[in-house]
């Protein structure tokens, strides 16, 4: 089996983790906590930004223990230690991290806190670092370790950056000027909005920890984290209407400080903590979900009055305005051309079985880069084929890699960012013929998404209260899958984004037109081959339904590329849903059609991929 990785790819494909770094890292680990008289530390995903993806210099998590996961947690003991992942990394946890050298335990089931309180011994010492760990986390600890009679322990100083000899350096990428003609709105106005809504609060300030909100809020964009185009600092709005940024100064380049104006004052990063100890008497708006505990403390220490809420730009950001919504859609269209080339190419030339996921990966990748408005992929790929895509967020490297063969499914998730968008879709396609079982199992799947995306519903409603339409068709077959149906998505920001989502767990956020979604059920059959069906979707603004009493939202979809009619039971399908499909197979033509019509081979091949069935 052979592969070709292109030179400048953005991806990259050797081993990262595996069972080999806790052997190395533990050892080292636990020489710190002897010198410092603990007795374990709890060594968390999350950055000091409380990122879901954390640069190099960051992932801690990796590094103590080989997993690889944008979510979990570990707990490294003088003479044990266990490692938390939710059922999305249940197979890749287990494939990465050495169960000889870690108890493998669920996420946020029984979690840090769950084994803490029924693992910890009476009069341990459990370090751990505040500045990565939430207020409310720090609080259901410090309850846990007290129950077993154990103290959790605030450490100025990180025991796993102690151990960590070769760090790599923290990234230093330079703020980049998001225009008002992407952004929809000019970061003077978010900052007026911002201040009013936290006067009416009775607010004196908000800090602002969340990366993603600080892009949004002044507009800039950034290069400090894979895939995402963020910029790491912090912030504070205050309820006058100015401001303080904080980053580091090789991120500020000329014309920065005449771009803010001078109701934005730039500091140093090294200032955050000076800032925040000057607010004695002062009500200070703190996000419980996103700022540290160190923030908090800070906070509390100086005399200010925390108020925990959520951060105030977090839902102005999530409801994109009408600038946003449009470049979404250019976007995506511009995005489904890459899509459909790639389609057609896993449909001839991938059909050999000669090809394996890292090709593959980088051949969608080399078609998104045709786009001089491609900036970065929005997440590495999924490229599972096989027994590989049933896990459900693998990552293909050099030593996982399969070969897309016949009669296998191969599935494929993958995002871009655009500046006026970020994309995220996932499709799976049969290599050869697809058996019996892959087709009812696809066509469920289908029935489901569909669901999701014909759904009109009233103000108010949550995607909790949606996410059973989308698995209702695999719970009347007996089958589910454990992961989310939806997540919100940014714009040229962070493929999730909070605070909505689809899912089985409860959100109290109603959906709000303008707001961007994923609709993604699936079903994985470990072992043998995994099925995902994901486009993205806006929620529309209310509007009347012939015949009834009530304006209802809905959802307007995004993406544009084929769903492989080799895998439809079409028999299966209701009147409805056969309409609903070939009016998305109309519409991908007709978007798509005229950018490749100059490739007749593509042209021919995505109008019969979008015939009716």
């Amino acid at each position: 089996m052979t592969h070709i990785i292109p030179q400048g790819t953005i991806q990259t494909f050797h081993v990262k983790g595996g069972p080999d770094a806790g052997r190395k890292a533990l050892p080292k680990i636990r020489k710190v906590l002897e010198n410092e008289g603990l007795d374990g530390f709890l060594i968390p995903h999350e950055d000091e930004y409380n990122n879901e993806y954390v640069p190099e210099s960051a992932d801690r998590l990796a590094w103590a223990t080989g997993f690889t996961g944008s979510a979990g947690a570990a707990i490294v003991m003088k003479d044990r230690a266990a490692i938390f992942t939710d059922g999305r990394y249940s197979l890749q946890v287990r494939n990465q991290v050495d169960g000889d050298l870690f108890e493998f335990a669920g996420f946020p089931e029984p979690g840090l806190a769950g084994w803490i309180a029924k693992n910890a011994r009476p009069g341990e010492q459990i370090g751990y670092d505040p500045r990565l760990h939430t207020a409310d986390a720090v609080t259901a600890l410090e309850a846990a370790a007290a129950r077993a009679g154990a103290v959790l322990k605030s450490l100025k100083n990180n025991v796993v950056d102690a151990a960590w000899t070769d760090r790599p350096p923290a990234p230093m990428s330079r703020a980049v000027i998001h225009p008002v003609e992407l952004a929809g709105k000019a970061h003077a106005q978010k900052i007026d909005e911002l201040a009013q809504a936290l006067k009416a609060d009775g607010m004196d300030a908000a800090v602002i920890t969340d990366p993603a909100s600080i892009a949004w809020i002044f507009n800039l964009r950034g290069g400090d984290v894979a895939c995402t185009p963020l910029l790491l600092g912090r912030a504070i709005i205050l309820s006058d209407g100015s401001a303080d940024l904080f980053l580091h100064p090789e991120k500020t380049p000329a014309g920065l400080h005449s771009y803010l104006g001078n109701r934005v004052r730039l500091h140093p990063e090294t200032g955050f903590d000076d800032a925040l100890g000057a607010f004695s008497g002062k009500t200070v708006r703190l996000d419980p979900a996103s700022a540290s505990a160190h923030a908090y403390y800070v906070c509390t220490y100086s005399g200010a009055v925390v108020k925990r809420g959520p951060d105030p730009a977090a839902l102005p950001r999530a409801i994109k305005n009408a600038v946003e919504i449009e470049g979404a859609r250019q976007a995506h269209i511009r995005d489904g051309a890459a899509i459909v080339r790639f389609l057609h190419w896993l449909d001839t030339e991938a059909q050999s079985g000669e090809v394996d996921e890292i090709g593959a990966a980088v051949q969608l990748e080399t078609f998104r880069k045709r786009s001089d408005l491609f900036r970065d992929i929005s997440f590495e790929t999924i490229s599972g084929a096989g027994p590989n895509g049933a896990i459900v967020h693998y990552r293909v490297n050099e030593e996982s890699v399969r070969r897309l063969a016949p009669g296998s499914l191969y599935l494929v998730d993958s995002g871009a960012q655009y500046p006026d968008g970020t994309t995220d879709i996932t499709r799976t396609v049969p290599i050869g013929e697809a058996d019996a079982a892959m087709r009812r199992a696809f066509t469920l799947v289908l029935k489901g998404h569909i669901a999701l995306s014909r759904i009109r519903f009233p103000e108010g409603t949550t995607g909790s209260q949606l996410d059973a339409l989308a698995r209702a068709p695999l719970w009347m077959a007996g089958m589910d899958y454990d992961h989310g149906t939806g997540h919100g998505v940014g714009s040229y920001l962070s493929v999730h984004e909070g605070p909505g989502r689809i899912a089985k767990a409860p959100n109290t956020i109603p959906l709000q037109p303008g707001m961007i979604f994923s609709n993604e059920p699936g079903y994985y059959l470990t072992g043998q081959w995994g099925i995902r069906i994901e486009n993205l979707q806006v929620v529309t603004p209310a509007a009347a339904i012939t015949g009834g009493d009530r304006a209802m939202m809905g959802f307007e979809t995004l993406t544009f590329a084929p769903i492989h009619a080799g895998l439809i039971e079409v028999s299966a399908l209701s009147e409805a849903e056969r309409a609903w499909l070939n009016a998305y197979h109309a519409d991908v033509l007709a978007k798509i059609g005229p950018l490749v019509a100059d490739e007749p081979d593509v042209a021919a091949w995505l109008k019969a991929a979008c015939a009716p069935v």
